[in-house]
């Protein structure tokens, strides 16, 4: 009777064991670069960006080593699920499409996509007949690619890019007439450059964006959740967003 007791206990004490969260002390987390001021390299080739600075405190906050890996954007969703990395933290919306293959954290910024293009550039961009026809340019796999799509898809030429700065560099080439990206990112790397301007009102899409993580890891997404938590109710994550934005993106 003891050893059946006995044997029954370990049994328990392993099923308990299992059951519990996992601590999660080495993370891998991925980055489309350059995407400023989000995540870009320095003239001296350090990563750096906002969310690059907010992965950072979050690490240090959850007591986890924590490795950043560059991946193009057009493979990130995919790369986590071979399991290359453990999280996306490079200004992936959430939206109910990309919520059937992933599990994301809570919302941690939201900003709005706006358009860009040259100052010459005189165009009602919610006007269908004054578009017709115009080479417009999109990050592949973003919501503003969605966008487009869905609302232009027969009445402008949408050109896809797997970076920004390749998008950028058509814009500056006249290959492009306007761009649709996240309106930090244009207002970092294109409102910077003379002769460009934001064309008509920003759009807001999404629910926000949110850390990216495999379904079944729910412990890891409990963890990042209490830690950006903590970041917004400290001060952490207002004194970061302020070295990049000049307005509250936060959530």
């Amino acid at each position: 009777m003891k050893k059946l007791i006995v044997a029954a206990s370990c049994a328990l004490a392993l099923v308990t064991g299992s059951l519990q969260a996992k601590e999660w002390t080495e993370i891998r987390i991925a980055f489309d670069v350059p995407y400023e001021p989000f995540e870009y390299r320095t003239p001296e080739g350090e990563l750096t960006g906002f969310e690059v600075e907010l992965a950072t405190a979050m690490c240090e906050e959850m007591g986890a080593k924590c490795e950043f890996v560059e991946q193009a954007w057009d493979g990130m969703i995919p790369g986590l699920l071979a399991r290359k990395f453990d999280a996306i933290m490079s200004s992936m919306s959430i939206t109910p499409e990309r919520a059937e293959r992933v599990l994301f954290s809570e919302a941690y910024y939201n900003t709005p996509g706006a358009w860009f293009g040259r100052e010459s550039v005189d165009v009602d961009v919610t006007d269908m007949d004054a578009m017709k026809g115009l080479e417009v340019g999109v990050q592949r796999g973003t919501t503003m690619d969605t966008y487009v799509t869905e609302n232009m898809s027969g009445i402008v030429n949408i050109k896809r890019y797997t970076t920004a700065d390749d998008m950028v560099l058509d814009l500056e080439g006249e290959r492009l007439n306007l761009v649709f990206v996240d309106y930090p990112v244009g207002e970092q790397t294109i409102l910077t450059r003379d002769g460009f301007k934001q064309v008509g009102e920003p759009v807001k899409l999404g629910e926000g964006v949110g850390v990216a993580m495999r379904q079944r890891d729910t412990d890891l997404a409990e963890q990042i959740n209490a830690a950006l938590d903590t970041l917004k109710n400290d001060g952490t994550y207002d004194t970061i967003m302020k070295k990049y934005f000049e307005y509250d993106i936060k959530m």
